[in-house]
């Protein structure tokens, strides 16, 4: 059988590239039995998955009436059948299920193939039907992610109302620790902070100077400062911070990256 090789004296080379492949399976047995190949894109596949779900349930979370920063396109929400109101967001809800079925899939390639003998098996007759659910699933999710987030709305003004000085708290703790006190005496510092601002009825940015100044020496006029969002997201700039500059450094990364793959698989 193919799990003992060929003995006829042909070039497996030479098939090889005639079949458009890189280089024959340099041992039989393991040609016939091996289906790491599938596993290893089943594998990539369900990561993807995985992400995409996590990426719909943020936008699902986003999109709700609590939170508002987010409308989705008609073309991937539906109207509830109660509540006339209502718009679902059916595409998102189906993402998070397809990764459930691709999951499934990978596992079910994995308990095929982990207490078989060396050699073929019919078990392994399997593997095309979880092969080609996962690559159609999966193409067909990042149609839809594509769509639905090319389409969808985003509310500034809702995501700016959600902004609310405790938040900001640890960035008072930073103020301290960039003036040389330990975090962790920063961090009892600005817990002082929030009993103050809770005692007298008041939010921590409406603390006068003189009640940072009773808590800590270091705090100066400039603590004003720290309850600046745009100046807060804009201190975040290391590699991969929120600051508006390694945002964009990320962004122009990725689209270096989709395009050299893009041009490598033309």
């Amino acid at each position: 059988g193919a799990l003992a090789g060929n003995p006829f004296p042909i070039d497996r080379e030479a098939m090889a590239r005639d079949l458009g492949f890189t280089r024959p399976m340099p041992n039989s047995l393991d040609a016939v039995t091996d289906r790491d190949f599938i596993i290893e894109f089943s594998s990539w596949a369900t990561m993807l998955m995985v992400h995409m779900s996590k990426f719909a349930e943020d936008l699902i979370a986003y999109g709700t009436a609590e939170f508002g920063f987010v409308s989705f396109a008609d073309a991937y929400s539906t109207g509830s059948s109660l509540m006339p109101q209502k718009k679902n967001p059916d595409a998102l809800e189906l993402l998070r299920g397809k990764t459930a079925r691709v999951l499934g899939n990978h596992t079910t390639l994995l308990t095929m193939m982990k207490g078989l003998p060396t050699a073929y098996n019919k078990d392994m007759q399997e593997d095309k039907r979880a092969l080609f659910d996962t690559a159609a699933t999966t193409r067909a999710s990042l149609q839809i992610a594509a769509g639905v987030l090319s389409t969808l709305t985003v509310s500034r003004d809702r995501m700016r109302a959600a902004l609310s000085a405790p938040l900001l708290a640890t960035d008072l703790s930073d103020y301290l620790v960039l003036r040389g006190m330990p975090f962790r005496e920063a961090h009892h510092v600005v817990g002082s902070a929030v009993k103050l601002a809770e005692t007298k009825g008041c939010e921590l940015p409406e603390l006068s100077l003189e009640d940072y100044k009773s808590l800590s020496a270091l705090f100066e006029a400039d603590v004003v400062e720290v309850w600046d969002f745009e100046k807060a997201i804009e201190r975040r700039d290391a590699t991969g911070g929120t600051s508006r500059r390694a945002v964009l450094e990320q962004v122009a990364k990725m689209e270096a990256f989709v395009k050299a793959e893009v041009a490598g698989s033309s």
